[in-house]
């Protein structure tokens, strides 16, 4: 065989298996070990869209409502929310109370919560109208089911996905709602609330008489509650049935303890202190893991799990998710290790 034809078939031999090489090493980092599931992380839940604030107006005192404008927009039904990417790059879940009909625009409402994690404040200094911002959703955890009558219970900004609920329930079904607030000056939509009538709504300014005020619910009757920890604890304590949106993470179960966790992918083991999270623990070794709400609720930093039981503390996997994922910046091990396909 001539020199020069040797010469090229055995570079495109090589060629050939550089890139079948390439391809076995993409498909698993450990190999020659079996190659391992896809990753599962960084891959969002919903599309994400680009929408313009069309509108800002302030609603109560320290509540803001925002009217986002975009076409065909995705519809949604009462109880739903969007998360909002702010400027900073934050992200914040809102509850939408305007018209589901409407897919031209999304309205949330947001309170200024000054010794928050800083979202509400960009939202209320920073954004303005004109502004392009991505939102992503919307998402339903808390939809409004089929019950013989309702209780709507809540507090303070907790009317935003109560709103559309009230208007969306059906003529004759028997319904009422206990709203309160710190002030009246506070409580946003309050017109429209008081509107509904007076023999159906309960406006309390201050602390609700939970016992005296919730103390003839109707048998059957489906609860409803959104509003500051305090006031949606003291509701399940009273009705454990209660259906709950929450803004904030779980709280624990119980004293947290420190708790291993292996990567299995790096081939690493991290210590997650009492007092720390998966999250931070993981980005200490893998600074690049993505994550954004750090809350529990966008599913952002989701991860598989391999061995161990979960604490979840997130408001956003499903059941069957629970099973082989959870959200690292929220969630803990229930034992002393726990393996992640990372």
């Amino acid at each position: 065989m001539p020199k020069p034809l040797t010469v090229a078939v055995l570079a495109g031999a090589a060629l050939l298996t550089r890139r079948a090489l390439r391809r076995r090493v993409q498909a698993s980092p450990l190999w020659p070990l079996p190659a391992l599931d896809p990753p599962i992380s960084g891959r969002p839940r919903t599309r994400a869209l680009r929408l313009r604030v069309a509108a800002r107006e302030t609603v109560a005192d320290g509540v803001v409502q925002l009217r986002l404008e975009g076409r065909d927009l995705p519809r949604w039904e009462p109880g739903a929310h969007i998360d909002l990417v702010l400027p900073s790059g934050l992200v914040r879940q809102y509850s939408l109370c305007g018209d589901p009909a409407d897919t031209s625009s999304y309205t949330v409402a947001t309170r200024l919560v000054g010794d928050g994690r800083g979202g509400s404040r960009e939202v209320h200094e920073q954004v303005r109208v004109g502004a392009e911002l991505e939102v992503r959703g919307p998402r339903n955890r808390f939809p409004l089911v089929d019950a013989p009558s309702y209780v709507f219970v809540a507090g303070g900004i907790g009317i935003t996905p109560v709103l559309p609920m009230l208007r969306a329930l059906p003529e004759g079904v028997n319904w009422r709602l206990l709203y309160a607030g710190r002030t009246r000056e506070s409580m946003p939509f309050l017109t429209e609330v008081e509107e509904l009538g007076a023999e159906r709504v309960t406006v309390v300014a201050g602390l609700p008489d939970l016992d005296g005020q919730l103390a003839d619910v109707p048998e059957g009757a489906v609860v409803y509650c959104c509003g500051p920890e305090g006031l949606m604890a003291a509701v399940a304590e009273r009705f454990p049935d209660v259906r709950l949106e929450r803004f904030a993470p779980r709280a624990s179960l119980g004293g947290d303890a420190p708790f291993e966790v292996e990567l299995r992918r790096s081939g690493r083991t991290l210590t997650v202190p009492a007092d720390s999270t998966v999250l931070a623990a993981v980005r200490a070794e893998l600074p690049d893991t993505v994550y954004s709400c750090e809350q529990g609720f966008c599913g952002t930093c989701r991860q598989r799990v391999v061995e161990g039981e979960v604490e979840h503390r997130d408001e956003l996997l499903t059941d069957a998710e629970r099973d082989d994922s959870m959200l690292i910046c929220v969630s803990r091990s229930r034992g002393e290790r726990i393996v992640l396909d990372m």
